[in-house]
């Protein structure tokens, strides 16, 4: 794996336009989909992923109960013995290409460890 899969591209300054909205699972859902990932959806259109080796889950859940405290999206990463070895959530208000963008990264680095270490 090389740094430049994450290189992000570099707009002039005065065409760079930042991520403000995207409120729609599209582009996570087409990242997850093209990665070879299980989808099923609920039919109160909140959507459940799971990565090809079942230790990475992904929920888009508008109708959750916790939506109405913010949480859109959340996410959960197993050990290979199935419990949960960390997990995080991002609200509304932050654009399905930017929860794309951090899960991007997660696949793309496949090893447990960190090269720092």
């Amino acid at each position: 794996m090389t740094t430049q899969a994450l290189t992000p591209a570099r707009p002039e300054p005065a065409e760079r336009e930042w991520l403000l909205e995207c409120h729609c699972a599209d582009p996570v859902l087409r990242l997850l989909d093209n990665s070879g990932w299980a989808t099923v959806d609920d039919p109160k259109a909140n959507v459940y992923c799971a990565s090809p080796d079942r230790r990475v889950f992904v929920g888009f859940l508008p109708e959750s109960p916790e939506a109405a405290f913010g949480e859109l999206w959340h996410i959960s990463v197993h050990g290979p013995d199935g419990r949960r070895a960390w997990s995080t959530t991002f609200d509304h208000d932050v654009p399905a290409h930017a929860v794309a963008g951090f899960l991007s990264a997660l696949i793309a680095h496949p090893s447990r460890w960190c090269a720092c270490i």
